[in-house]
């Protein structure tokens, strides 16, 4: 008998009509705006690839498994691979506004499965705001980003007060509140709060270039992974990404002691 398998199911409202939310939910310049750098080849069975960091173990392969322009695609890991699958569908409301959601499928039950089902739903909250900020500030464009990440020891609260600290901004600050990072060797960053919940900041950027962005701490078992990630549009944003993106990367592992 095969185990229970769960499901994360979440949804949001996004400024746009059905063509251009689609755009952004099922091409790869759209999801590379607000996700990570992605590929879609943009058919049923067509390949698909994630890029969440510099390494080819980084590089996460899938199939567009369903594909039903402008409404609805899914993404699995291919024909009989048994793993996590992503549905999203888009339904009009109203007058240019339509509802995103996303069901991402898969999961089994067990400690392992309870922590990566943890992490995901939250990393997906991040993610589907970042969306809706894009299309509201955005849509049609294509961001070039910069997804640093370092492993800090501790719990969520100390790396949390570690990394704000050393960013020099407030660890709780107010939604429309402007931020901007103070400390020594820091990289750029600049912008008004637009969301902010525990142990995480998101931000409609203005400096190093217009975007969008969020500084966040999430956990992995005994550590904590701080991530300062941003989504930079333009020729600016373009070149800042490919200029401060390794900067980032290093002022992150060594504000948090995790090294290279």
């Amino acid at each position: 008998m095969s185990e229970e398998r769960r499901s994360i199911e979440l949804e949001v409202e996004v400024p746009g009509t059905v063509e251009e939310v689609w755009r952004a939910v099922a091409t790869g310049p759209g999801i590379s705006s607000w996700y990570v750098p992605h590929t879609v080849e943009e058919r049923a069975g067509g390949s698909a690839m994630a890029s969440f960091g510099p390494g080819p173990e980084m590089q996460i392969p899938g199939r567009v498994a369903v594909w039903e322009p402008p409404r609805r695609i899914c993404f699995d890991g291919g024909e009989g691979v048994d793993g996590l699958t992503f549905e999203w569908t888009v339904e009009p409301r109203g007058d240019d506004r339509c509802a995103v959601r996303l069901v991402n499928s898969g999961f089994g039950q067990g400690g392992e499965w309870d922590a990566q089902y943890d992490g995901m739903v939250e990393g997906w909250k991040l993610f589907m705001s970042n969306l809706r900020l894009h299309m509201e500030h955005f849509a049609g464009q294509t961001a070039a980003s910069m997804l640093p990440t370092a492993m800090g020891a501790g719990s969520l609260d100390e790396v949390w007060t570690a990394l704000t600290a050393s960013l020099g901004i407030p660890s709780a600050p107010s939604v429309g509140e402007r931020i901007e990072a103070q400390a020594s060797g820091v990289p750029a960053l600049a912008g008004a709060v637009v969301d902010a919940a525990s142990h995480r900041i998101a931000l409609l950027v203005d400096r190093p270039a217009p975007g969008t962005g969020f500084v966040a701490v999430e956990s992995y078992g005994e550590h904590a992974g701080a991530s300062v990630w941003l989504y930079l549009y333009g020729a600016n944003g373009a070149e800042a990404a490919e200029r401060d993106g390794p900067l980032w990367q290093q002022w992150l592992a060594d504000a948090l002691g995790s090294g290279q």
